[in-house]
């Protein structure tokens, strides 16, 4: 009798359950269920298996007293509620590497059926016309492809594009100069990449930051005529302002292979039945050979994690593993929230890390650090970075990674020190837990501070005279943005200091500008934690 029941949703292909009736573990196929039963097969059930279908959400996991480890059998877990998993103490993995080549593939199929207008030539044909002029393509030879992110898909797009002979832009701010150059990739800011690509090919997670990336509100940064790509998620393109950006001309093309809402909603018809859009329904990872993959890799990764023997892929393995460490906790905390801070201060072209601990931290040096990088990597890439593939993903940035143990300081029993190199503002942080859920920046290279980590954050440099904080806090409550808390760290010989205020709400670019243009503040910078 088999000692583990794991059900297979979402049409995963076959071959899973094969594998797990191989290893004496029941896998039972369900294509599709309705809630109620649903429900009925999860109360016995200690693994489950799903694609983008199944929402596992907070109902579902009260419904599966006896799950122990939930699958993704592919990259995205937008679909599952990690942290309601978390807190029940189930595992969450999914198969990063399976469907790799087939979205990249497929993000080079839509670019050329976009430059050779392959599937209007097609349909032309096949309704009795004969329209060679009218279908006159372009080569991607000596063209520009802008790459925004350069995780495993985009540099695998990059790769096969380069071979077409394209010249190719990225923008990625986790990954070094170095590293890019390596792979034949010219790294780029944002606007550069917008202005200079001839074709746009979008491999980066849905974030608030990448939401809308290509809109009418920067229209005017792109060049005319740009041809745009997505296989990655609805979303990083604003859908409701394409069509009018290829009416005017702004955009010659558009290939979409994701969307906001799927099946796409009848407000994006008009949309897709324009002529010079591209579009397919979420097939990146659609081929035979990704699907059988995704299902042997999530197969033999449920068995592993269910007889304890190995938790590849695990999104939350060790924050499980180390929720009930109660000495540990505080540390985990503070390592991740100061790498948050860390990657928003330092810029984006750091090549090492010199993680500095000192006091009784430094005995779990090396989970601290796997912490501290999944908070510093937290949107690298459209896999979800995790304390398991962190030091992996900033390897492959060619970020290296350096750890230091030292005794306490008189000041703090337990310190942790960030040095960054390639830092464009702040070199140095340090951070301290000072209770329950309170932690601070106690240091900020030379300068002591006292900072919590956590808010909307103003940072930045200052001439050390009277009137400066008079001058920064009228322009905020001008702009009705009230300072919570504020910390001042200043050096009386050299008249410099640094000054923290925590507002209320953000404050936006026009207001940060403002504040930049008073005499005596220098480089401002500002965290959101």
């Amino acid at each position: 009798m088999s000692t583990y029941k794991v059900l297979l949703m979402d049409n995963v292909d076959p071959v899973s359950a094969e594998i797990l009736r191989d290893r004496n573990i029941d896998g039972v196929i369900k294509p599709k269920l309705s809630q109620e039963e649903l429900y009925e097969e999860l109360k016995d059930a200690h693994g489950l298996v799903v694609r983008s279908a199944t929402q596992v959400d907070e109902a579902l996991l009260k419904a599966a007293p006896n799950l122990k480890v939930i699958g993704r059998a592919g990259v995205g877990v937008d679909n599952i509620d990690i942290t309601a998993a978390t807190k029940r103490g189930v595992l969450v993995m999914n198969t990063p590497d399976g469907n790799t080549i087939s979205t990249a593939e497929h993000a080079c199929g839509l670019i050329f059926s976009l430059v050779r207008n392959i599937p209007n030539a097609v349909e032309s044909l096949k309704a009795g016309r004969w329209d060679r002029k009218k279908y006159l393509g372009t080569e991607v030879h000596g063209k520009t492809l802008g790459v925004v992110g350069l995780g495993k898909i985009g540099s695998a797009v990059a790769t096969r594009m380069l071979a077409f002979g394209m010249k190719v832009i990225g923008f990625d701010p986790y990954m070094t100069k170095e590293r890019a150059s390596e792979l034949g990739i010219t790294l780029v800011d944002m606007d550069e990449l917008l202005s200079g690509s001839d074709i746009i090919t979008v491999h980066t997670p849905l974030t608030e930051k990448t939401k809308g990336l290509i809109s009418k509100a920067n229209a005017h940064k792109l060049r005319k005529g740009v041809r745009l790509v997505n296989c990655a998620r609805g979303g990083i393109f604003e859908e409701a302002d394409m069509l009018d950006l290829l009416n005017d001309g702004t955009i010659a093309e558009l290939a979409l292979d994701v969307y906001s809402k799927e099946p796409p909603e009848e407000n994006l018809r008009e949309l897709l039945e324009h002529p010079h859009v591209v579009c397919t329904p979420h097939l990146g990872a659609s081929t035979e050979e990704a699907q059988e993959k995704v299902a042997v890799q999530i197969a033999h990764q449920i068995a592993d994690a269910l007889e304890l023997k190995d938790f590849k892929g695990s999104i939350n393995g060790k924050s499980i593993a180390l929720s009930t460490n109660a000495e540990l906790q505080p540390y985990l905390k503070l390592a991740e929230k100061l790498g948050r801070f860390a990657i928003q201060t330092a810029g984006y072209d750091v090549k090492e890390l010199t993680i500095e601990y000192s006091g009784k931290c430094g005995q779990h040096a090396e989970v601290l650090t796997d912490a501290f990088l999944a908070g510093y990597l937290h949107q690298i890439d459209e896999a979800p970075v995790n304390f398991i593939n962190a030091r992996f993903l900033a390897d492959s940035k060619g970020i290296h990674i350096k750890e230091t143990k030292g005794s306490a300081t008189k000041t703090f029993s337990e310190l942790i020190t960030v040095h960054m190199d390639g830092s464009e503002s702040f070199k140095s942080l340090s951070g301290a837990p000072f209770g329950e859920d309170d932690f601070r920046i106690v240091k900020i290279e030379d300068l002591r501070i006292e900072l919590q980590l956590q808010g909307n954050i103003i940072l930045y440099r200052n001439v050390d005279k009277p009137g400066m904080l008079a001058s920064v806090s009228s322009l905020l409550a001008s702009e009705d943005i009230n300072i919570a808390s504020l910390s001042l760290g200043r050096d009386k010989e050299s008249q410099k200091a640094i000054t923290a205020l925590v507002t209320d709400r953000p404050a936006d670019a026009s207001v940060n500008e403002r504040i930049s243009a008073i005499d005596g503040v220098e480089q401002l910078i500002t965290v959101s934690l």
